[in-house]
C-alpha cells in the first residue's frame, strides 16, 4: 500500500520449462548486471531478471542449474484456488461454497445464501457452468467497489480530502495504492476479508491524499480516522497473503 509513480518497465518474457508446473517469467532489465531468481508466492510464477543482452538460452540454462531449488520453493507456496463450483470462497470474512445453477435465471446472476441448519453459506451463481466463474469474478469486484467507495467516502469526509477516481482492479502485489493524480486504487480481494480489513485500507490509502508518505503525521492520521487500525493491520500480516491464492478465470 502507498504512492504509486510512473516509470520505465522492464521487458517480459515467458520461458518453458520441461516438467516445471509453473510460470517463468523472465524480465530484462537494463540495470540489471546479473541473473536472478526468485519465487513469487502471490503469482505462483518464477520470476528472473536478467541483463538486456542476456538470451532466452542462457536464461534457460541458468535456470535449469536452480531446478532444485526452484521446485523446493515452489512446493512451499500453496496452490492458487479457482472461482469453481463447490470451492469455498472468504466473502467478507466469512466462508461461504460456491454453487453454480448451470441455467441462466432472469432474478440474478449472483445470489447470496445464509446458511441453514449446520450448512455453509452459499454464493449461487446462476448461467453456465461455462461463464460462472467469470460472472462471479465480476459480480466480487462490483461488491468491492461499493464497500470501498462508502468507505473512501466516510474517511475522505472525516480527514477533508477527495479522491479523483476509485478504481478495484485484479492486482497482486498491494492491497492499494494511491497515485500522484489522486487516484486510489484497491484489490478486488478485500472483499474477501473482514469488512474492518477492507475499511483499514481504504482508510490508509485516503490519508496518502494528505500524506504521500509513511511517517509519524501519516500514521496518526491513520490512527485518526480509525482508532482500531491495529487489529486490521495484524489481520492482513497474517491472513492476507491467503487471499491472493484465489485467482480470477
Amino acid at each position: 500500500m502507498g504512492r504509486t509513480t510512473k516509470s520505465r518497465s522492464p521487458r517480459v518474457e515467458a520461458l518453458k520449462v520441461e516438467g516445471l508446473q509453473a510460470t517463468v517469467q523472465v524480465r530484462r532489465h537494463p540495470t540489471a548486471r546479473r541473473m536472478t531468481l526468485r519465487v513469487s508466492r502471490t503469482k505462483h510464477a518464477v520470476l528472473m531478471t536478467v541483463p538486456l543482452q542476456c538470451s532466452l538460452a542462457d536464461a534457460g540454462n541458468f535456470l535449469h542449474t536452480h531446478l532444485d531449488w526452484v521446485r523446493q520453493h515452489l512446493g512451499a507456496v500453496p496452490a492458487p484456488i479457482s472461482l469453481d463450483g463447490g470451492e469455498i470462497l472468504p466473502f467478507r470474512g466469512k466462508p461461504h461454497r460456491i454453487v453454480f445453477t448451470g441455467a441462466r435465471d432472469a432474478d440474478f446472476l449472483v445470489r447470496v445464501e445464509e446458511a441453514a441448519g449446520n450448512g455453509m453459506p452459499r454464493l449461487v451463481v446462476s448461467g453456465t457452468a461455462a461463464g460462472a466463474p467469470r460472472r462471479l469474478a465480476n459480480w466480487l469486484a462490483a461488491q468491492a467497489s461499493t464497500d470501498l467507495e462508502a468507505r473512501v467516502r466516510f474517511h475522505a469526509q472525516r480527514l477533508g480530502v477527495k479522491p479523483k477516481k476509485i478504481v478495484v482492479r485484479d492486482q497482486v502485489t498491494r492491497w492499494g495504492s494511491c497515485s500522484t493524480t489522486r487516484v486510489l486504487s484497491f484489490s478486488w480481494r478485500l472483499i474477501l476479508a473482514p469488512p474492518k480489513v477492507l475499511d483499514y485500507v481504504g482508510a490508509h490509502e485516503v490519508v496518502h491524499l494528505a500524506q504521500m508518505n509513511h511517517g509519524p503525521k501519516f500514521w496518526a492520521l491513520v490512527k485518526k480516522t480509525m482508532p482500531d487500525m491495529d487489529e486490521a493491520r495484524a489481520w492482513l500480516r497474517v491472513y492476507g497473503m491467503d487471499l491472493h491464492r484465489y485467482r480470477r478465470p
